[in-house]
């Protein structure tokens, strides 16, 4: 399966279960990039729309790039509404813009599936002098035991997990650090989370990596979710310690 497809038959619950991003991020984006209604963004991997639709609220033209089909009809659904809303075929290599097109590229939950040397020529091709790169991801906080709990589970149920978001390792880092020629900036904001069980699971099953529900190991996948929502939850709501980063460059 190539990376386009990892999320094929997932978009419901990706729309349903995934986080959004803190209403702090978005004020510091809209600050810091100087983001006007004339603004215009390629959210590059866009998924369901849910970083794009932030955008899309405060009157932005955004292009959702976005190769998963099943994800990008999801996002006209839920997105058509918005005048500034632009559903497009596209990937990271490859977003199909025209040249010096876009004042800012995003991209959220997404960056690690990317080839990072097309992608940073890609932006280099599509963004107008002086443009923005942000790349932003929902994290776990690190060193709690809930989070490390789980992730014993999906080590032993998913066999593709590699750890969650994939992500912050020093690898995607180094990353994240060429995109930008070495020079960015970084900024946290805490956005810990909060879920019904029956949430939970959908959020966990909404995973690349998550068993689809002919695999052998499916129902042991959900039965161990929702013994370990029993036991850290609270009044029948379990609060995941998680934090958004940005990186912006």
């Amino acid at each position: 399966m190539n990376n386009t497809d990892k999320f094929s038959g997932k978009a419901d619950l990706y729309a349903k279960a995934r986080p959004n991003y803190p209403s702090q991020l978005i004020d510091y984006l809209i600050e810091r990039l100087s983001i006007t209604n004339d603004t215009v963004i390629a959210d590059v991997g866009s998924g369901t729309g849910k970083l794009s639709v932030e955008f899309l609220k405060h009157g932005c033209k955004v292009f959702c790039v976005e190769p998963n089909k099943d994800m990008r009809n999801a996002a006209e659904r839920m997105l058509s509404e918005y005048s500034g809303f632009t559903s497009v075929n596209g990937t990271d290599a490859d977003t199909t813009l025209a040249d010096n097109s876009v004042n800012i590229v995003t991209v959220a939950q997404a960056f690690h599936w990317f080839d990072v040397d097309r992608f940073k020529a890609e932006c280099k091709r599509i963004l107008k002098q002086k443009g923005a790169v942000a790349v932003i991801y929902n994290h776990r906080t690190v060193g709690s035991d809930l989070v490390a709990e789980n992730a014993e589970i999906c080590k032993r149920f998913c066999l593709c997990f590699k750890g969650f978001s994939n992500k912050l390792n020093a690898d995607a880092i180094a990353k994240i650090a060429f995109l930008f020629d070495y020079r960015y900036e970084t900024v946290r904001f805490e956005n810990n989370l909060t879920y019904s069980k029956e949430l939970f699971v959908q959020r966990m099953l909404s995973a690349s990596y998550a068993p689809t529900e002919n695999a052998s190991q499916y129902g042991e996948y959900v039965t161990a979710l929702e013994n370990l929502f029993d036991k850290y939850s609270n009044d029948n709501i379990l609060t995941l310690p998680n934090e958004t980063i940005a990186y912006i460059g």
